[in-house]
């Protein structure tokens, strides 16, 4: 079954006011719906919604921070998912970012492999019902157990950038969630996830600027680039893939607190590979070039450009095409 998902909930609009859409989107061809969690609604409330308005959809999260909150409450919240949607509920984990682990929420980013390595390996076994007792190397458990266990786990696939997390994803979770990248970035990618061994799915992330005015797709999308790959993290991937000359005045830029600069230093040709824009059919031909290089499940992301985000999504749907 090929899959084609969406990122909810949507912006700019109230979760209560999105059961009409959600409902919509199996017809439309969409199989899946994938939450995120940073500043907005948390992952699980806008999939709990799904699950009872759109009874079709697969429900996945990308991703829920393994430092924000502790593996035992992580585990609950997953079970509980797994439990109101059996069989169709995918957990998605990940280290997130400093800027939200430490600035929004007061934590210590520290040792992030080993720490979704633990997470990973606890929620392995607290969600087919055992009792765990374990000192992990991040973190400890003494004798925690489920009361509530979900008629069968739910798969765990592990957020990845670079090549640590991208072969921990394939060797202990059951695939990996991309975020950020160009179709032509994803074959090495997803191959450093199937080397831990077969069957693993590959998610991306990918965001859309539904709109036939190149100019302002560009500027949006010039205005969110500069915001996420100043994070660190997304930093290194990117200087990782080989983008470090092309970014490098973005950078300069943002170091010395020239924001509107920073943004207007991201060249026209990183803005068309890392974002999908223009008119739908063009849209769903970009996201088919991620699907032939290996992404098995593409979640559009819509970037604010104007225009109504139903008939957006209703565009770029599978059956648009």
């Amino acid at each position: 079954m090929e899959r084609y998902g969406l990122t909810i909930p949507l912006d700019g609009m109230q979760l209560h006011e999105q059961r009409s859409v959600l409902e919509r989107l199996p017809d439309l061809g969409y199989t899946d719906v994938w939450s995120a969690e940073a500043g907005g609604a948390d992952a699980f409330t806008p999939l709990a919604l799904a699950a009872a308005w759109a009874p079709a959809l697969r429900l996945g999260t990308a991703i829920v921070p393994v430092f924000t909150r502790g593996a035992a409450t992580i585990a609950q919240s997953a079970a509980a998912l797994a439990s109101a949607a059996p069989g169709r509920f995918v957990l998605g984990v990940g280290t997130s970012s400093d800027v939200i682990v430490e600035r929004w929420n007061g934590m210590e980013f520290t040792r992030p492999y080993q720490r979704v390595r633990d997470t990973v390996r606890f929620l392995r076994a607290a969600l087919a019902g055992e009792r765990v007792g374990r000192a992990y190397e991040t973190f400890a458990v003494d004798g925690f157990r489920l009361g509530l266990v979900p008629p069968e786990p739910p798969p765990i696939v592990v957020a990845a950038l670079r090549a640590g997390m991208l072969g921990l994803a394939g060797r202990e979770g059951d695939g990996a969630v991309l975020n950020w990248l160009a179709a032509e970035d994803v074959p090495g990618l997803a191959a450093r996830v199937h080397a831990g061994g077969p069957g693993k799915e590959v998610v991306a992330r990918i965001f859309v600027a539904p709109t036939a005015d190149a100019g302002l797709a560009r500027a949006v999308g010039r205005r969110v680039i500069a915001s996420y790959l100043n994070v660190p993290v997304y930093r290194a991937f990117h200087e990782w893939l080989g983008r470090g000359e092309a970014l490098a005045p973005m950078w300069r830029a943002w170091e010395a607190g020239d924001r509107k600069g920073a943004a207007a230093a991201v060249p026209d040709e990183v803005v068309d590979a890392l974002v999908v824009h223009g008119a739908p059919a063009r849209c769903r031909e970009h996201v088919r070039r991620y699907t032939e290089a290996g992404v098995t499940t593409p979640v559009l992301a819509l970037l604010p450009v104007g225009g109504d985000p139903v008939a957006a999504i209703s565009g770029l749907a599978p059956s648009a095409g």
